[in-house]
């Protein structure tokens, strides 16, 4: 039986067609950078997106889902970067088709779909599909044998094969503990004219028998102990690589085949003027264009740190096999319109972020092509002669000078068969560590145990409500009582205390019933939708039960407000002044000011600044009145509300318009924009690679801010003893008469210089037909003593010379060799060993070096050791 042929888009369109006939609810997929998850670098997989429903801390309105899911692996535990061009199926981007079950169907329905599909629907040859389920799961085993009719033969049981208990190709662990179960791989068979052996075969590695999609049972629930005790609620999560499954309906072995990589591998041999398509390196550059332009779209810029250095490592990786072609001028982010033509229908952020996506490539292309060259060059010196390992210290030379990557000499090395030295290059690093092997794994947090009803929050209409105690802890262990005197956590069945969330700080106040008093420090949640009331109860006894009085700090929580509400607007602004590439890299919102980080590649001008002020403050006089709905996500879209990055949104939303901003968010506001009060920005600077942070103030805070500017503006008019009008008069002219001061100082330093120079001249000792001078002066600054040596070194024609001066705790040096006396005797080396004697280090030029050095008392006995270290060496 003879395939059609599926394009890709055709391939994703089916699968979700299929499970959505199913009942399944089709979502979109998530960004490569995880929600509010700082246990993993990027989205590895497209159970990520729901890792919170799995692991119980939070809820959707369906119980069945389906989706096509962007993935990356290029960095710590899931990283695929190093085998990328080299193998048929290795990626760093790929797409993930997934469907799910919260606790809705199992397993006979997940393997009778999914052989439906790629039989029925993708149609399969059925000969050439083979299933693994763990040696222990008969439930699985008994389904692909006795209901979907695979011969025994082709269903193949997987035991413990990882060494130890439950540790199996088969069975999957979220973690160390936590929900866990055995899994059913399904395989395509290549056929026997391809190398390699079934699955747990010894050849199993081989090319011949594929995993091409995975179904987890997440049945279990793993104890600390190693132990399983059965889920109330089991689960389906299954994952099946797309660009995989391209290659087996397109009838070609390798995923670089399928007709998206075709286009993209020709526009990259189009770019680097390449004729051989069979060439690696433009399987390297269409996969690498994939990962940069999506990690760019969703807020990733090239850096020195965390999720940019991977970005970099990508980008620079695929340059490097361009230049590898002969193409010695920028040229990746050309590629960015034919990846948008590729998959900007399945993927809308790439076509309309495409301007933005190519100038950030091509920023990053242009400064690496700045020193590809000078770096190639010394690596290419390093190897030659027959060197069959790159030395470590050349590698880390590299990395720090030239910026290439560890892996990306490695790659350079792999390809003519040597190594790199890896412990020396680590050495010499020292202090730095590779950024970009952070860990990526899920971990488990230690959260409180609660298993009971979700609380009400009532905080957006009320700061003060009574309510009733359903939980609490002491260290993390629940208890039936809080104490006078312990720290806690309150757990109330309605409350009024905002939990941070969304870059707004938790509400603070107090919890009260009778004598007792609970003081609220913070307000955190628990789960999704259960807060924990953190702080310490002063006075009294709580007990489990009972009925309190829950009262937010007012004040804390209008300043707040008025924050979080002017963090919208000057969002807007910042986009309508600086462009729309402007995206939330993060917030903090809190009763003293707003904190917005957002991309951008330079600094903000004073006058972008003042625009932004001028706009948002026009927003805060206008008066208008805020408006807070909820409905599903879908119609907040169609609202045209501007979803921002990092954020994690459930199936309901709150869209909120305030002032001409429309935004999904969450938190607290204020009833009308004049509540704000005046906004004042009062800090702008980078905090990474194309990452701006402004920080602005709000209402009483801002007023303060200004008064105290007032006052500093006072303090210098009358310390200058001038009119407020007059201060920058005054200060120029202070400035004019401070800079001719300082150059009469400089005129008068060289003459005494000068004048002691001629002196110093008489005190130098002959030492092997080297004249030797080692002496302190007075009063001389790193000018001066420059000047003088280079005086004295003519009038001593040939000799070696130390001069030093001191300035409170701190030692100036300076060593001076004449050029005929360089060959024995090197300046740099003499000034670090005087240096070095006193407290410091230094060096420079054989004819020229300066040093510094923190222990005057040490100065004497330095000078006075030179003689005996120049005649050492003549």
């Amino acid at each position: 039986m003879s395939t059609p042929t599926f394009s890709v888009a055709d391939i994703r369109k089916t699968f979700l067609d299929f499970f959505a006939a199913k009942g399944h609810t089709v979502v979109t997929s998530s960004p490569l950078v995880p929600g509010n998850d700082p246990t993993l670098m990027f989205t590895n997989s497209g159970m990520v997106q729901f890792k919170d429903v799995f692991l119980g801390t939070d809820k959707r309105s369906y119980v069945r889902a389906a989706s096509v899911q962007t993935c990356l692996r290029a960095g710590g535990k899931h990283n695929d970067l190093e085998n990328v061009g080299y193998t048929a199926r290795h990626h760093t981007f790929f797409e993930m088709l997934g469907n799910w079950s919260f606790g809705d169907y199992f397993k006979r329905e997940s393997i009778h779909w999914g052989w439906e599909l790629l039989t029925q629907v993708y149609k399969l040859p059925a000969d050439k599909l083979l299933a693994t389920v763990y040696a222990e799961d008969d439930e699985a085993y008994d389904i692909w044998t006795k209901e979907i009719g695979l011969p025994p033969e082709r269903v193949i049981r997987i035991g413990d094969n990882k060494g130890g208990r439950y540790k199996s190709d088969n069975f999957w662990m979220m973690a160390d503990t936590g929900p866990c179960g055995p899994c059913s791989e399904i395989f395509y068979d290549h056929g026997e004219h391809i190398p390699g052996g079934p699955p747990g075969s010894p050849d199993e590695d081989g090319d011949r028998f594929i995993e091409i999609w995975n179904h987890v049972f997440m049945q279990f629930d793993m104890k600390e102990d190693g132990s399983v005790v059965p889920l109330p609620a089991p689960c389906v999560d299954t994952g099946m690589g797309l660009e995989r499954l391209a290659a087996i309906l397109q009838h070609v072995h390798s995923n670089y085949e399928i007709d998206l990589f075709d286009a993209l591998i020709k526009a990259a041999a189009r770019e680097t003027h390449t004729a051989d398509l069979a060439n690696p390196s433009l399987k390297v550059i269409a996969d690498h264009i994939r990962a940069t332009a999506f990690l760019v779209a969703d807020g990733v810029i090239p850096s020195n740190e965390g999720r940019g250095y991977v970005q970099r490592r990508i980008v620079r990786r695929a340059i490097r096999h361009g230049y590898k072609l002969g193409q010695k001028t920028p040229f990746f982010h050309k590629l960015v319109a034919d990846l948008a033509q590729q998959m900007g229908d399945a993927y809308p952020k790439i076509r309309e972020q495409q301007q933005r996506i190519t100038e950030v490539l091509k920023v990053e292309e242009e400064r690496f092509f700045e020193t590809l060259a000078n770096g190639m060059e010394i690596l290419d010196g390093a190897l030659a002669g027959g060197a069959k390992t790159l030395p470590g210290d050349v590698a880390f030379k590299l990395h720090d000078t030239y910026g290439f990557p560890l892996d990306l000499s490695a790659d350079v090395c792999r390809e003519r068969g040597l190594s790199v030295d890896e412990a020396g290059f680590n050495a010499a690093m020292e202090h730095q560590k590779n950024t970009a092997r952070a860990a990526g794994k899920f971990k488990m947090d230690k959260a409180l145990e609660y298993g009971g009803a979700a609380n009400q929050f009532t905080g957006y209409e009320h700061l003060s409500g009574t309510a009733k105690i359903v939980a609490l802890y002491v260290d993390g262990t629940s208890v039936a009582a809080l104490k006078a005197g312990q720290n806690g956590v309150v757990v109330l069945d309605s409350t009024p205390f905002y939990a941070e969330s969304g870059g707004q700080v938790g509400d603070q106040g107090v919890i009260t019933a009778g004598s007792a008093r609970f003081a609220v420090q913070d307000t955190q949640k628990i789960k999704a939708d259960v807060y924990g009331h953190h702080g310490v109860l002063s006075e009294g006894t709580l007990n489990v039960g009972d009925t309190v009085q829950a009262q937010v700090d007012g004040g804390q929580r209008a300043a707040t407000m008025r924050n979080h509400s002017v963090t919208h607007l000057m969002h807007k602004a910042l986009r309508e002044v600086l462009g729309d590439h402007v995206q939330q890299k993060g917030s903090l919102v809190n009763a003293e000011r707003t904190r917005f980080d957002f991309t951008h590649n330079t600094p903000v001008t004073a006058a972008q600044i003042t625009e932004i002020e001028r706009l948002v403050n026009a927003e805060v006089l206008a008066n208008s009145a805020t408006q807070a709905r909820v409905m599903d996500i879908e119609s907040a879209q169609k609202t045209g509300a501007m979803m921002l990055f990092g954020e994690k949104y459930g199936e309901s939303v709150r869209v909120l318009d305030i002032g001409s901003s429309r935004e999904l968010c969450g938190g607290t506001h204020v009833a009308r924009t004049g509540d704000i009060g005046l906004f004042k920005v009062v800090a702008e600077g980078g905090v990474a690679a194309g990452v701006r942070r402004v920080e602005a103030v709000t209402g009483a805070n801002a007023l303060a801010y200004l008064q105290s500017l007032e006052a500093t503006v006072d303090q210098a008019a009358a310390v200058l003893r001038a009119p407020v009008a007059e201060l920058n008069t005054r200060i120029t002219g202070a400035l004019d008469q401070i800079k001719a001061l300082e150059k009469e100082l400089a005129q008068l330093k060289g003459r005494l210089a000068s004048s002691q120079g001629d002196e110093l001249a008489g005190q130098a000792v002959d030492v092997k037909g080297i004249k030797v001078l080692a002496a302190k002066l007075d009063g001389a600054d790193a000018k001066t003593l420059r000047e003088t040596m280079d005086k004295l070194k003519d009038k001593l024609k040939t000799a070696a010379i130390v001069l030093a001066a001191v300035d409170g705790d701190k030692v100036q040096l300076a060593a001076g060799v004449t050029a005929d006396s360089t060959a024995r005797v090197k300046a740099g080396e003499l000034v670090n060993f005087v240096a070095q004697q006193v407290g410091g280090k230094g060096g420079g030029k054989p004819d020229m070096a300066m040093a510094g050095g923190t222990q005057p008392a040490a100065l004497p006995a330095a000078l006075a050791s030179v003689q005996a270290w120049v005649a050492d060496r003549l």
